[in-house]
């Protein structure tokens, strides 16, 4: 991870201790870390809606044009789509850990930003 401190200080500001965050960033470094939590410790044994909604966020995120160029947008649809193969759950850090320095570079470009809470997700 590149950006392991501003990561830290993201979840540390941002990332509530249950629930969805208030911030787009930290909504966004808690979906990483929730899809990175399941596949570590359950491996996708509790796959369910929750985690589609989690991974649709990061997609709709990072793949902004306006913050990604196109190789690295193509490297994070890859990511996610490999993430999204839920039957084979990604065990590496390296892919979660990838995703979330592309939540501080998104970070980065826009600063934070109000989440609108999604009712369908309790994960």
């Amino acid at each position: 991870m590149s950006y392991f401190e501003e990561a830290q200080a993201i979840w540390r500001e941002f990332v509530p201790p249950s629930g969805q965050a208030e911030t787009v960033q930290g909504e966004l470094l808690r979906a990483v870390e929730k899809l990175r939590d399941e596949a570590m410790r359950n491996g996708n044994g509790n796959w369910d809606k929750g985690f589609k909604i989690l991974l649709k966020y990061l997609e709709t995120h990072l793949l902004d044009r306006a913050v990604f160029p196109d190789d690295v947008r193509g490297e994070t649809r890859g990511r996610l789509r490999r993430l999204g193969m839920f039957m084979m759950p990604v065990l590496d850090d390296a892919t979660y850990d990838w995703l979330a320095d592309r939540v501080v570079d998104y970070y980065r470009h826009y600063g934070s930003k109000p989440h609108t809470m999604n009712p369908d997700l309790w994960r």
